[in-house]
């Protein structure tokens, strides 16, 4: 089946005791058993729930994947690949990344003897030089946020395998639709649910899709273990948003390459990231790796923090939040925001100033989208 079909009918046929279309929202917690060890597959929704199976097998298809892992939100998926680690085992990750996996590898794994290199997005070469004899772990995060650098997964995945190491990707930014990380040699794919696959910004979750039976098995255990996982309600409402996933991510996409566009001539903006561009140092290995540009643009504002703040406070159609991925237009201050927890001079460093906009293209009317642009740059 092509995407957009496995979108809308992988892991859901229609319910075989009613033939409902929709998969039904099993809100249960337990099951009734025939005997000791005789059941339907299903003991205890901790473990498994019916609604989640749909959409783990969903979203693997959408990744190419064997097996998917449906999880409470993006940083539980985090948590369990880092799971996958010990102490003293080393990951290396890229410079450019989520505030939170950030917060996690510094404030939380740091805890238990698990240490982070960070190395420049870009630098294939950096990622060889950085690997340890205890290293487990490559975390990437392609595009990158907020900053929207590529990175090459194919040619960092032959460097991992051949020191035996896995390589994760964040594939939150591209979605499925764009990008399809296993493809590209990467091991584990991980999602914030609550963003572009879901599409509707009324849900919090996470997912995992990989090949490893291995890992997946260890993260499966993991997952039962800590009790980490989605409503029955919650994975509905993913499964729901998710077949509408291709038309959404198509109009994104479009949305994104006239704002990126109209940013780069407008004389009150420095910089726009966007891998759309012509201009932007990716731009060859985004056509190669990705078959679509995406709906993040972010871009530098001529000013001063002060600036900035009355700029997001002019927006009429976008809105100033966090996250990102929904139907609706977002922007978002990632120095107060989603990288508020990377110290200061760090963020600096890697090029997240106080004058930094991330903006979340929605799939509103590209003219109205423009016009308020417009409006909220004007001296």
């Amino acid at each position: 089946m092509k995407f957009s079909t496995k979108a809308i009918h992988a892991g859901q046929q229609p319910d075989p005791t009613t033939g409902a279309i929709m998969p039904p929202i099993f809100q249960t917690a337990t099951y009734a058993q025939n005997g000791l060890g005789d059941h339907k597959g299903y003991e205890y929704s901790r473990s498994h729930n019916p609604t989640r199976t749909a959409l783990q097998e969903c979203i693997a298809a959408l990744e190419d994947g064997k097996f998917g892992l449906a999880f409470a939100s993006g940083m539980a998926a985090e948590t369990a690949i880092l799971s996958l680690l010990s102490a003293g085992d080393h990951l290396v990750a890229c410079d450019d990344l989520y505030g939170g996996s950030y917060r996690i590898f510094e404030r939380v794994m740091r805890r238990y003897n698990v240490e982070t290199s960070y190395v420049p997005a870009g630098n294939i070469a950096a990622y060889e030089q950085a690997i340890r004899p205890n290293t487990k772990l490559i975390w990437l995060e392609t595009p990158t946020n907020p900053l929207l650098r590529l990175i090459d997964i194919q040619a960092v995945a032959e460097i991992a395998h051949r020191h035996n190491i896995l390589v994760v990707v964040d594939n939150t930014f591209a979605s499925p639709y764009f990008q399809q990380p296993l493809k590209l040699g990467a091991d584990i794919v991980v999602h914030s649910t609550t963003k572009y696959i879901n599409g509707h910004s009324d849900v919090i979750g996470g997912a995992l899709v990989l090949n490893n039976e291995e890992a997946y098995e260890s993260m499966k255990f993991y997952e039962n273990a800590a009790g980490n996982v989605p409503s029955p309600f919650d994975a509905w409402l993913v499964l729901r948003g998710i077949k509408t996933l291709a038309v959404r991510m198509r109009q994104h996409d479009e949305n994104a390459r006239a704002v990126a566009k109209f940013l780069a001539e407008h004389p009150r903006v420095e910089k726009v990231y966007y891998p759309g561009l012509p201009s932007h140092p990716d731009y060859e290995l985004a056509k190669r790796q990705m078959s679509g540009f995406g709906g993040m643009v972010s871009f530098q504002f001529k000013g001063v923090y002060a600036d900035v703040d009355k700029l997001v406070r002019r927006f009429k159609v976008f809105s100033l939040a966090e996250s990102l991925g929904g139907v609706e237009s977002l922007v978002c201050h990632p120095v107060s925001m989603t990288h508020g927890s990377i110290p200061k001079e760090i963020r600096e460093a890697r090029g997240l100033t106080d004058t930094l906009l991330r903006l979340s293209v929605g799939i509103e009317d590209a003219e109205d989208l423009l016009a308020d642009l417009q409006q909220a740059l004007a001296e």
